[in-house]
C-alpha cells in the first residue's frame, strides 16, 4: 500500500464512519473500484483508532458531564442504557464473525445492504418525533440496530439514529446517544482486530502508511461528524438515503 492509497482510504473511513452511509461498505467498494489490496488488519485498526479519537473530542463535553453527574439517577439510567445497547453488537460479532468476514468479500451483498440502508434513511423524512427521554428499552433496541450494522453496507449511525427517531426521540438526542454508543463499539472492534494481529504473523505495514492513515481518518472523521450534527439539526438527515441507494445501485451494476 502506498502513502497516497493510505490517505485515500483514511479519508473514506473518516467520511463514512459517522455519516450514515456505511464505512465498511465504502471501504469494500473503494478497494474494489481502486484496486487496492490491504495486507492484514493493522491498517483497519489505525483508521478506526483515528475515528475513535475524533468522536471522543467532539463529544468530550458530554462525556465529562456524564462523569461529573454519575451520582444522579438520570445519568445512571443513561449510562445503563448505553451499556445494555453495547451488548447485542458484542454477541453478534462473536457468534457470526466468520459469516461477516465472508460478506466483506461479496460486493453484491454490500450493494444490496447499501440500498437497504438508503430506504431506512428515507423513512426518517416522514417521522414526527416527540420529546422523549432515552429509556433502558430504547438502549436495547438501538443496540440491536447497531449490531445489524456489523454487516458491511448497513450504516451504524444510519440504523441507530433512524431507529431512535422512529422511537420518538428527537434527532439531536438520537444522534448523541448513537455516537456515545459508538465509542465502545469502535474500541471493541479495534481491540478484537488487534488481538487477531498479535496471534497471526501478518506482514507489518510501513509506519508512514499507518501514520498517514490514522491522521487522515482522524481529521476527516472530526470534520464529517461536526458536519453531520449540523445537518441533523437542519432536518436534512434523510438525504443520505438517496446517496446510499445511488451507490448501492451503481455498485450492483458495475
Amino acid at each position: 500500500m502506498t502513502i497516497f492509497e493510505a490517505v485515500l482510504l483514511g479519508i473514506i473511513q473518516g467520511l463514512t464512519e459517522f455519516l450514515p452511509i456505511s464505512s465498511s461498505g465504502h471501504l469494500v467498494v473503494g478497494q474494489k473500484v481502486l484496486g487496492i489490496a490491504i495486507a492484514g488488519n493493522a491498517f483497519e485498526v489505525v483508521v478506526h483508532l483515528g475515528t475513535l479519537i475524533s468522536v471522543l473530542i467532539v463529544f468530550w463535553s458530554d462525556i465529562w458531564q456524564l462523569i461529573k453527574s454519575l451520582k444522579s439517577a438520570p445519568t445512571q439510567k443513561y449510562i445503563l442504557a448505553l451499556a445494555i445497547g453495547t451488548v447485542p453488537a458484542v454477541i453478534i460479532g462473536l457468534l457470526f464473525k466468520d459469516v461477516i468476514l465472508e460478506a466483506f468479500e461479496n460486493i453484491r451483498v454490500v450493494a444490496s445492504t447499501l440500498i437497504i440502508t438508503g430506504i431506512i434513511l428515507l423513512t426518517t423524512k416522514f417521522i414526527k418525533t416527540r420529546l422523549m427521554d432515552i429509556s433502558i428499552g430504547h438502549g436495547l433496541l438501538i443496540g440491536i440496530a447497531q449490531a445489524m450494522a456489523i454487516v458491511p453496507g448497513i450504516s451504524r449511525s444510519g440504523m441507530t439514529i433512524s431507529l431512535g427517531m422512529h422511537l420518538g426521540i428527537t434527532p439531536e438526542k438520537a444522534a448523541k446517544f448513537s455516537f456515545l454508543l459508538a465509542i465502545p463499539a469502535i474500541a471493541g472492534a479495534g481491540l478484537l482486530t488487534g488481538l487477531d494481529i498479535i496471534k497471526s504473523s501478518e506482514p507489518i505495514l510501513p509506519g508512514s502508511v499507518l501514520i498517514v492513515g490514522f491522521l487522515s481518518s482522524f481529521l476527516v472523521g472530526w470534520i464529517s461528524l461536526k458536519w453531520l450534527l449540523q445537518l441533523i439539526k437542519s432536518g436534512k438527515f434523510h438525504w443520505f438515503g438517496v446517496y446510499c441507494i445511488f451507490v448501492g445501485l451503481l455498485s450492483w451494476i458495475l
